[in-house]
C-alpha cells in the first residue's frame, strides 16, 4: 500500500525518473556521482510521497574521507531508502540475489556499484566480501547489513555475523555503526499512516580501534552500540 502511495503521488514524474534511471543504468561506468544523485532523488520523492518522515541525527559522524562502510541493524527493504536519503556521499550496498532482477532495484544495484550475494554459496559470498574490500581501498563506500537478514521482530536486533566485518578488516577502513528505529513500518505494515523512521549515525570505529580484535568481537561491539542507541531512541 505504501509503495502504491509513493507511485501515485509522484505519477507525473514517473516517466521522467524511469527514463533517466535507465540512461544511467546503460552509462553507469563514468557517472557514479550523477547516477547516485538521481537514485537519491527517487528515494527522496518516494519517502515524501509515501507519508514517511526520516528523523536523522549524528550525520556529523559520517567520515569526510571516502572509503568506509556503514553497518546498521536491518529491518527491511526501506532501510536502503533511508540511507539513500541521508547519505551525503555515494555508496554501494549488498542485496540478496533473489531480488536482482526487480525493476528499479536492478538499475539501482548497477548504478551504485552494489553487490548481490547468494547466501547458499559460500564461495560466492566470500567473493562479494573481497570485492567490497577492494572497492573500499579504491575509495568507495558501502552499506552492509551484518545480521545477514532482516529482523522480523520490530526494533529487536539480531546477532551480528563476524564474517560481515571481514571486508572492513581487509581494507582497514572506518566502521560506521548506524541505529534504525521503526524502519520496518513503511513496507511491512499494511498502512499508509504518517510514519517517522529514526536513524542515528554513531561515532565510527577506526582501524586503530579494532585492529587487535577478532571479527566476532567487532561484531559484538558494533551490535552492542547499536542496541544501546536503539534503547535511547525509544525512550
Amino acid at each position: 500500500m505504501r509503495i502504491l502511495l509513493m507511485v501515485l503521488r509522484r505519477l507525473y514524474l514517473v516517466p521522467y525518473l524511469w527514463i533517466k534511471l535507465r540512461w544511467y543504468y546503460r552509462h553507469y561506468e563514468n557517472n557514479l556521482e550523477a547516477g547516485f544523485a538521481h537514485v537519491k532523488k527517487i528515494a527522496d520523492y518516494g519517502i515524501k510521497g509515501g507519508n514517511v518522515e526520516v528523523a536523522a541525527e549524528g550525520l556529523e559522524n559520517i567520515p569526510r574521507q571516502p572509503g568506509f562502510i556503514y553497518y546498521p541493524n536491518h529491518q527491511g527493504m526501506f532501510d536502503v531508502m533511508v540511507f539513500l536519503h541521508i547519505s551525503p556521499v555515494p555508496f554501494g550496498f549488498v542485496s540478496k540475489i533473489e531480488v536482482k532482477d526487480i525493476p528499479v532495484l536492478k538499475e539501482t544495484l548497477k548504478i551504485t556499484r552494489s553487490e548481490v550475494i547468494d547466501r547458499s554459496d559460500i564461495k560466492q559470498s566470500l567473493g562479494v566480501i573481497n570485492n567490497i574490500a577492494k572497492g573500499v581501498m579504491e575509495g568507495r563506500n558501502y552499506l552492509l547489513f551484518a545480521e545477514g537478514t532482516r529482523s522480523r521482530k520490530g526494533n529487536e536486533v539480531l546477532p551480528f555475523k563476524g564474517g560481515s566485518f571481514k571486508a572492513a578488516q581487509k581494507s582497514k577502513c572506518p566502521i560506521v555503526p548506524v541505529a534504525l528505529v521503526d524502519s520496518f513500518i513503511p513496507f511491512d505494515e499494511r498502512s499508509i499512516r504518517k510514519t517517522v523512521v529514526k536513524v542515528r549515525v554513531l561515532k565510527p570505529l577506526y582501524y586503530e580501534d579494532y585492529k587487535s580484535m577478532k571479527s566476532v568481537e567487532i561484531a559484538s561491539e558494533v551490535q552492542g552500540r547499536i542496541r544501546e542507541a536503539i534503547r535511547e531512541m525509544q525512550q
